[in-house]
């Protein structure tokens, strides 16, 4: 079973990748570095080190879905 407290929903406009709020410093609306296509690379088991440029906060991206990133950490608090 997959732990929501490592989740943390993101939106796909046009060609770039977004977070609504960052799971660290809560800024609004933040561009993630990360292609779509970067996507189906990760879904296939390799992992991808985030780094959210607005705050410089790193999280590991072990897994995806069509609305969520999967972290190897707690992004939330539950």
């Amino acid at each position: 079973m997959i732990p929501f407290k490592n989740t943390w929903p993101y939106e796909r406009i046009m060609n770039d990748l977004y977070v609504s709020n960052c799971p660290f410093c809560h800024a609004d609306n933040v561009l993630l570095p990360i292609k779509p296509k970067q996507l189906s690379v990760i879904r296939d088991g390799k992992k991808h080190l985030l780094v959210f440029p607005c705050c410089h906060n790193k999280a590991t991206i072990i897994d995806t879905d069509s609305d969520y990133l999967l972290a190897d950490a707690p992004l939330r608090d539950l």
